[in-house]
Order: structure tokens, then sequence, then C-alpha cells
């Protein structure tokens, strides 16, 4: 959520960095125009209470110097008062349900480095590691992993739409080993080599959880909802549980960073998605991830950005996986981001880079709706911390990549060596 002091004092410059997310200036102009009626329902709210107390006094006076005619004719004018007060009350509750209901869904300030554009066409590629490998010189073409995971026996897609439905899937016997091997590769790298704290945090997550990352209210149906009377949430993404578990909290100066990777299962509804990437892993309704999540100090986050980046970006090198960055546009970027970088891995089937994570600087936008601050050293007054998230990775897509690019000419898939000893294997066979 925004700073509404900061938008009342740079209204101009707000609104023309939101038009660069597409979003609506009228939505913008009417949270000034309600923003401008409650202050100056808030000064007239505030001067006929006290004017009502003053009448009050008077009449009381009145009443003892036995002045009761006189009395009487301000008892009537303080009615009137208090009549025109509940009336400001009840405007003044229409306006401020009505804005608090706008601000929540206005995204957040692109940072000044992220290019503008309309879409993903607007991108900005910032680097490349490793070259795609030239399957034509080694005599055969690259199939996807749907085929080679059915050939080697590791990949049904057909079982799993006959027990759930489209877009999920069984991983078994390998596949299913290569998939937990690499949780574990994932996790003992962020906690081992890079700082992270490793969390196991519940998978399902309440609303105010989500409304703290900004899923909620706009984006709820992208989410899975329990029926029951409880409204829980099956998570999006670890980053929701992470993220929250600060929420409401003063944390101290001396605390920060904070640093926390978790694996869990993430659940999307994908709504508006259907038609795109309907083959195999890419897009699942169910997928697992191992997240990456930073609270910091504000002048340390764009800092921390380029650290976690670097962090999600080592997975996909030391398994030997093809990817290049790119910095999303701002009309590319989610919603509660200030800046994202994108990092997409080769696909040989597809002949392109598709992306396998996505690493956020929200600022104080998301610490913001959570309530989640900070108290310098010998200060009392608090602040809001930076929070930042990323993939460490999407597992499935890491899990088809490896499938994909590692493939040999025989139907067999060579394990990246840093991955081997975790799987207890080097090759995967038919």
């Amino acid at each position: 959520m925004l700073d509404l002091n900061y938008v009342r004092e740079n209204f101009d410059s707000v609104r023309a960095r939101l038009e660069t997310r597409k979003f609506d200036p009228q939505m913008l102009a009417r949270l000034a125009q309600l923003d401008a009626e409650r202050r100056t329902l808030v000064r007239e709210r505030d001067d006929l209470n006290a004017a009502s107390n003053r009448v009050s006094k008077e009449i009381g006076a009145l009443m003892r110097e036995g002045r009761r005619d006189e009395a009487e004719v301000r008892k009537i004018e303080s009615k009137d008062i208090s009549a025109r007060a509940k009336a400001a009350e009840a405007r003044l509750d229409e306006i401020e349900k009505e804005f608090d209901e706008l601000l929540v869904r206005v995204p957040n300030l692109p940072h000044e480095s992220v290019p503008t554009g309309e879409d993903e066409t607007a991108n900005l590629e910032v680097r490349r590691w490793g070259a795609p490998r030239d399957f034509s010189s080694e005599g055969f073409a690259p199939k996807d992993h749907v085929d080679i995971g059915a050939a080697l026996g590791i990949l049904d897609l057909e079982r799993a739409t006959k027990i759930t439905g489209a877009r999920f899937a069984v991983l078994s016997g390998a596949g299913a080993r290569m998939e937990r091997a690499l949780i574990n590769f994932m996790l003992d790298l962020h906690t081992r080599e890079h700082g992270y704290r490793e969390m196991l945090p519940p998978f399902l997550v309440n609303a105010n959880s989500l409304f703290g990352t900004g899923q909620l209210p706009k984006f709820e149906a992208d989410l899975f909802k329990l029926t029951d009377e409880r409204g829980f949430y099956l998570a999006p993404t670890a980053e929701v549980p992470l993220t929250n578990l600060h929420r409401d909290e003063v944390l101290s100066e001396k605390d920060l960073p904070l640093s926390y990777t978790a694996y869990t299962p993430c659940f999307r509804s994908e709504a508006g998605s259907y038609g795109r990437d309907t083959r195999g892993l890419i897009r699942q309704h169910q997928f697992d991830k191992v997240e990456l999540v930073k609270l910091t100090r504000p002048e340390d986050s764009y800092d921390a950005l380029e650290a976690l980046t670097r962090h999600a970006e080592t997975v996909l090198q030391r398994l030997g996986l093809p990817y290049r960055v790119v910095v999303l546009s701002t009309g590319d970027m989610g919603f509660s981001s200030s800046k994202t970088y994108d990092i997409e891995v080769w696909l040989p089937s597809q002949n392109t880079y598709r992306e396998i994570s996505s690493c956020s600087n929200c600022e104080a936008f998301q610490a913001r709706r959570a309530q989640i601050r900070f108290k310098r050293d010998g200060r009392t007054k608090t602040e809001f911390v930076h929070t930042l998230n990323g993939s460490g990775l999407a597992v499935g897509r890491t899990w088809l990549a490896i499938l994909e690019n590692h493939q040999q000419a025989d139907g067999s898939v060579r394990v990246p060596e840093a991955l081997a000893p975790y799987l207890g294997a080097e090759v995967i066979t038919p």
C-alpha cells in the first residue's frame, strides 16, 4: 500500500508513474477527490463537536442562572449542531470505506531504474550465463520434457488428470526422487552458502496474510479458498507465510536484515491463463517451489535485491542450465513490486528462454499493508522495513529444464554433477 502522505504531496508524479503501470488515472483522481472531501469533513465534524461542547456548557451555565428560556433556545441550537455532526460522521464513514477499498487496489510505484513499457516486449535483458547446447552437432533433435519424461517412465500426466484434473502431474521413481533432490539441494545451498534461515511454514494461510503481501483483495480469483467457516486459502507461494512471519511487529534495527528460505507446494488457479502453456509442467495448479524472502532497512534493499537475484542464479549455474536475466518493464511488473528481475532458463524444445524465477523489491509496500516496522538504535520513531522475495527456484520448471538441457541421444538424461549426490545417480535411464 502506498504512503498516503507521499501521494498527497506528489500527486502529479504519482499519477504519471502509475499510468506507466496501466493503472486507471480516473481511479487515482477519485482517490484524490475522496481524500479532499474526507479532510474537509473531518474538520467540519471536529468543529461541530467543539461547538456542541461549547453550547452544552453554555446551557448548563444558563440553567444555573435560572435563564431557562434562553437555555431552551440554546438546546434547539445544540440539537441542530448534533444532527449536522452525525450527518458529517455518516458521510465520513461512507467516504472512508470507498477510499480504503480503492487505496488497497493501487499498485506499487515503479523504481526510477525500471524501463517504461506496455508489456513484456519492453523488458530489458541484463545478462546471460551459459551457451545453449547445439543438439544438431550431436546428430539428434531435442525432445520436450513431456516426451522425455513419458519415455523414461517418470512423468504421468494422464493418471494425474484422472486423479484430479488438468494441469496436475504424477512424478514417479527417479522423477519423484529428483523433485525431492532438487528441493534439498536448493535449501542446502541457500542455508549453507547464502545465509538464509530455513523455515517450514503452514501451507494454509488466512486472508490477513494474503492482504499483507498484496494477493487480496485484487487477485482472489487466482487463489484456491477452502469452503469451511474459517476461510483459509492454499498458499500460492511461500512468500506469503514468510513475509507475514513479522506482521504487526516492531523489529530492532540490529535484527535486520532477516533472510528466510522455505520449501512449500504452491497452489494457483491460473485464472485467465487457459490456452497458454497447457502442455506439461510449465503452468500447473500445484507445483513445488523454494522461496527466498528478505526484510531489510530501506537504504539496503536494492543491494539486497542484487544479492537475492544472484543467489537464485547460482542454482542454475550449479546445475549447468543456461539462462538470462531481464528487468521487467512497468507494464509487466507484479502488483506489489517496485522492481523485478526475471530469471529465464533456456528450454531447447521451445528454442527460447522461459521464466523460472522472479526476484522483486517491494520496498515498503507490503510492510505498510502488513504493519512490519523497525526501530533504529537510539530512536523512538518506527519505520517500515523493505520486503524482498524471489524463487530460488521453481522446482518443477527446474526439473523439466534438466530433462531438456541434459537429455542424451539414447533417451537417457545426465544428472548435473551438483545434484547427483542428492539423487544417488549420475544418469536417468529408460
